[in-house]
């Protein structure tokens, strides 16, 4: 998670205590507070960079300033971003602008030029697909030889350019994006909006990325920060991230099992941990499933009713299908919590549906939403059997 780091500058070049010549090739270490030996108010005042001569002595070449630096943790996913920060000694996840605690991971441009980042892209993004960038994160750091399936299933033109690379046209500005290039935008509006939570310019991170990723996708992701103005200090595992959220690093040879289930991947890793080191053994997973399916599954049960109900094709009118998309995101949310959750959409039809938990669960109880096979796939490299799994 994020946390707060120090910078050390020193300030000048002034000796304090040394009667004997330097020796400038000796090594130097920082010396915080007060020597017990000295009780003089310039040592407590500020820390000293030290170096050592041939014969032992120390002396100083300070004085230095310590600057305390906000690193924020950040979480880019596939359809859904979070940025954290270390508050009180505690993490906290930064709500952004909208007063929300996830931005969604889409970039658009209208057709005046206007960049939209984020929910407001989000919600536009029916009646303008041509020029609304999402699922960016499939294509990072990949050739467009790998990404033939990804492709198809996004509603922007994916072109390849001279050296194979992956490139995303926008015809609204006659221009083409990589998709690093479009990450970066998230990456600086969840960084704004951190600098504003925290009333404190930041300018370093640390960025999770899933088990998978391979050098060039991390690569990549790092290039995305630098785009953003950020310096990402350190790529770190997704699973490793979620097993220091739990304080697994403080236990001794354990072997875990990472359940990831986000907006558009589901991810299962074993990892195996002691002495503060994890290692990932294995991963497995479906890299298009997660909560935007279960969302579309629920859109496809409502327009199914409805043209049932009423005659009317819901999924051929763009805005109806915007508003019907947002309505079964709400209703899946709810679903967290209740049992049942009334959906109702075109109100100058008086149209209530009300839906299930067990209407959802049965939506999506087919083989292409089978998260137990993944599961399976991850444990039998290890030769590990399902039912020794316990809960943390």
């Amino acid at each position: 998670m994020a946390s707060s780091t120090a910078q050390i500058h020193v300030l000048g070049g002034i000796g304090f205590a040394s009667s004997r010549k330097p020796n400038h090739h000796s090594p130097r270490t920082v010396f915080l507070g007060q020597r017990l030996n000295k009780t003089s108010p310039l040592n407590a005042a500020f820390l000293r960079l030290a170096k050592t001569n041939n014969n032992g002595k120390r002396y100083s070449v300070g004085p230095v300033r310590v600057v305390n630096e906000k690193v924020v943790g950040i979480d880019l996913g596939t359809t859904n971003s979070a940025v954290a920060a270390m508050e009180g000694g505690k993490p906290t996840i930064v709500t952004n602008a909208e007063g929300q605690r996830t931005t969604p991971s889409v970039v658009a441009y209208t057709k005046t030029g206007d960049r939209l980042v984020g929910q407001i892209a989000k919600r536009q993004a029916v009646v303008n697909p041509e020029n609304t960038f999402f699922s960016v994160k499939r294509f990072i750091g990949r050739k467009m030889s790998e990404v033939d399936e990804e492709s198809k299933q996004v509603s922007y033109k994916v072109i390849r350019d001279d050296n194979g690379n992956v490139k995303l046209d926008c015809p609204a500005i006659g221009k083409q994006f990589a998709a690093e290039e479009i990450s970066a935008q998230v990456l600086r509006k969840l960084v704004d909006d951190a600098s504003k939570f925290l009333n404190d310019k930041v300018t370093k991170a640390v960025v999770t990325v899933p088990a998978y990723f391979n050098d060039s996708q991390r690569t990549a992701t790092k290039d995305a920060g630098r785009i953003a103005g950020l310096e990402v200090l350190r790529i770190i595992n997704e699973p490793t991230a979620a097993s220091l959220a739990y304080g697994f690093e403080k236990k001794n040879n354990e072997t875990i099992l990472v359940f990831d289930l986000g907006g558009g991947t589901f991810d299962v890793s074993v990892l195996e941990v002691g002495d503060g080191v994890f290692e990932v053994l294995s991963t497995s997973g479906d890299t298009h499933l997660g909560g935007d399916d279960f969302d579309k599954r629920i859109v496809d049960w409502l327009a199914e009713n409805f043209k049932r109900d009423e005659g009317i094709d819901l999924l051929k009118d763009k805005q109806a299908l915007q508003r019907l998309t947002e309505t079964a995101e709400k209703a899946k949310m709810e679903l967290s919590s209740l049992t049942q959750a009334n959906i109702r959409y075109l109100s100058s039809l008086l149209c209530v549906y009300v839906f299930h938990f067990c209407t959802f669960y049965s939506v999506l109880n087919d083989k292409d939403f089978s998260f137990w096979v993944p599961v399976y796939l991850s444990l039998l490299p290890q030769q590990m059997d399902l039912n020794t799994l316990r809960p943390p």
